[in-house]
């Protein structure tokens, strides 16, 4: 069927049908190096893929030693702040005015009268 030229009035040629393109018969060299490239590039890609991981792995080992660090150094600064308490407790009841006191009395001191306080006046520098 030929086609039609609406504006020219003529009939246009019919398309000209060519052979297709022949293939190149694969010769067997061809498709050893194709797939040689394919197993090497395979294992291009699992050798990547391995030391990646091996990173990954590496990087969670390192994370979860600083992790234990981290909880051994909390249960210390815990320990630490109950032994403060406990000796800011002691200190606190050592310096009591009732204890000093107490111990004043054992040696043999007793409290001086108001009447026998005096005071000295220091001069000015």
């Amino acid at each position: 069927m030929a086609a039609v030229d609406w504006f020219g009035g003529e009939v246009a040629a019919p398309p000209v049908r060519t052979a297709p393109a022949r293939a190149r018969p694969k010769t067997r060299a061809r498709t050893r190096v194709r797939s040689q490239r394919r197993v090497r590039g395979g294992i291009a890609w699992i050798a990547t893929f391995a030391i990646v991981l091996t990173g990954v792995v590496a990087l969670n080992v390192a994370v979860l030693r600083v992790n234990m660090q981290v909880s051994r150094l909390d249960k210390a600064q815990i320990e630490l702040q109950a032994q403060n308490a406990a000796l800011t407790s002691q200190v606190s009841s050592a310096a009591s005015a009732q204890r000093i006191e107490q111990a004043a009395h054992r040696l043999g001191y007793v409290p001086a009268p108001a009447t026998d306080t005096s005071y000295i006046e220091l001069p000015r520098k």
